[in-house]
């Protein structure tokens, strides 16, 4: 009878995919297909958890075959993020005149990113402090403690790192290594390692121009592929979406939700205060912000439900360039970085809030400016090279506890609650790599007003 419940849950899947197909073929917008699949995923979702509960076998099994759409689309979109970030930006580097741009864009990209990390670091203690949160006051289970065991034996890969060390990181050694994703700085290397081909390349212009020529002509036609190969996936995000949402729902334990009621309480109003924060910056810059949202929602549903900041890439690099109009080698730039470096939620808000509410358990007064300040300049510093999977911000919480002498098993008593909180710092982190990219642009005269004004632009890739 189990399994006849989990073919019945699957079908009804299909059909909700059915629906968004049809409105495919009736030529709805993306927009209105990217929020019919969040709804739907919701709606059936809940209708799961209703029938039969989150923890049901029946659930589990269903779920599991909803990854099969869900995390399916997602590995897709991982596919291409390392191709799509190289001939970017080797694209967009072969077009400037000169190399000075490139290292202005760079500075003025990766300065937002690490300032707004600090902000955000300052958002997450004030709400901390002011919700009045500590771990003294949080039971943990079975579960909870074997993943704070867990956390300590992952102590022992970052402990003693010198920032020296963590930026020795960023360096590639072996380049074709990284394409493949082997070490948590990859993307950040092949950035770099891509900006060495652009630049080499300006140099060649003026040794052999025959041969620079040559190989523009071999990148402009696998950019041409490669985007290509991205329009065809980005296609898939409704249905990406659907199915995320429906699993993340339906497996959501409300129980342990309402357990931790405060910290998740907490942890989205901080979250919300930084995406304020976000718009008022983006104002200050001559950005409309209402229409901003508008632009940039459907890329933020996709990573709130993803949680992966470097699957977003793809979407982060079109919506910032069809829809806001910043130029290519900006938009690149900043979506890049911005899943490694800098992440105002996993790596700036969330290990913040847990530094002070673990300090009173270690005897340290969360409330003394010497620990706030320090705290802050923590945060700011090793925000670098966090990963845009998941599991980033647990890293990130690693490193900055151990910074601060604080005990990091207590970080494993919020498991439970981990990847409700994680889908908002997602979205933030994207939010954040895409108001770099904005303001960077704003600043280097790099933004096309008509685009970022015209109210009915779509993604022009995903509809052709």
């Amino acid at each position: 009878m189990e399994t006849l419940w989990v073919i019945i849950n699957v079908l009804v899947l299909i059909l909700l995919i059915g629906i968004l197909f049809w409105m495919q073929k009736k030529h709805y917008s993306f927009t209105k297909r990217v929020f019919a699949g969040l709804g739907l995923g919701v709606l059936f979702g809940v209708a799961l958890q209703w029938i039969y509960t989150s923890t049901s076998d029946v659930v589990i099994k269903s779920a599991d075959w909803f990854n099969l759409v869900g995390y399916g689309y997602v590995r897709l979109l991982q596919m291409m993020v390392i191709p799509l970030i190289m001939v970017s930006i080797i694209s967009a580097i072969m077009k400037l005149k000169g190399g000075r741009n490139l290292g202005k864009m760079s500075g003025l990209i990766i300065t937002v990113l690490l300032a707004t990390t600090a902000v955000a670091a300052a958002v997450g203690i004030t709400t901390a402090l002011a919700f009045d949160l500590s771990a003294v006051n949080i039971q943990g289970g079975e579960v909870e403690q074997r993943q704070g065991a867990i956390l300590e034996e992952r102590l022992g890969d970052v402990e003693g790192r010198t920032l020296p060390q963590q930026i020795l990181d960023f360096i590639p050694s072996n380049p074709f290594a990284d394409m493949t994703g082997a070490r948590r700085t990859s993307t950040i290397a092949v950035v770099i390692f891509s900006a060495f081909i652009g630049i080499a390349v300006l140099g060649l212009d003026r040794k052999n121009k025959e041969q620079a020529e040559t190989f523009r002509g071999m990148i402009n036609a696998v950019y041409g592929v490669v985007m290509r190969i991205v329009t065809l996936v980005l296609r898939l995000t409704p249905y990406g979406i659907l199915a995320l949402m429906a699993k993340t729902i339906a497996t959501t334990d409300l129980a342990v939700i309402m357990n931790l009621i405060d910290f998740v309480l907490a942890s989205y109003v901080a979250l919300i205060a930084m995406f304020i924060i976000h718009l008022i910056l983006l104002a200050l810059f001559g950005y409309n912000p209402v229409t901003y949202v508008k632009k940039v929602f459907p890329t933020l549903t996709f990573a709130f439900t993803s949680r992966s900041s470097a699957a977003t890439i793809p979407l982060n690099v079109q919506t910032q360039s069809k829809k806001l109009g910043v130029s290519e080698g900006i938009a690149n730039l900043s979506a890049s970085f911005g899943a490694t470096i800098g992440q105002n939620g996993c790596a700036g808000i969330y290990p913040a809030m847990l530094a002070v509410m673990i300090a009173p358990t270690a005897g340290i007064d969360p409330t003394s400016w010497s620990f706030i300040l320090t705290l802050i300049v923590v945060v700011m510093i090793s925000s670098f090279g966090v990963a845009g999977v998941g599991g980033g911000a647990t890293f990130a919480s690693l490193i900055v506890l151990s910074t601060m002498n604080l005990p990091v098993a207590l970080a494993g008593l919020l498991i439970s609650v981990e990847p409700l909180i994680d889908m908002g710092r997602t979205a933030l982190n994207v939010n954040d790599s895409m108001t770099a990219g904005a303001i960077t642009g704003k600043v280097m005269n790099e933004v096309d007003k008509d685009v970022f004004n015209d109210k009915n632009i779509e993604l022009d890739m995903i509809q052709a």
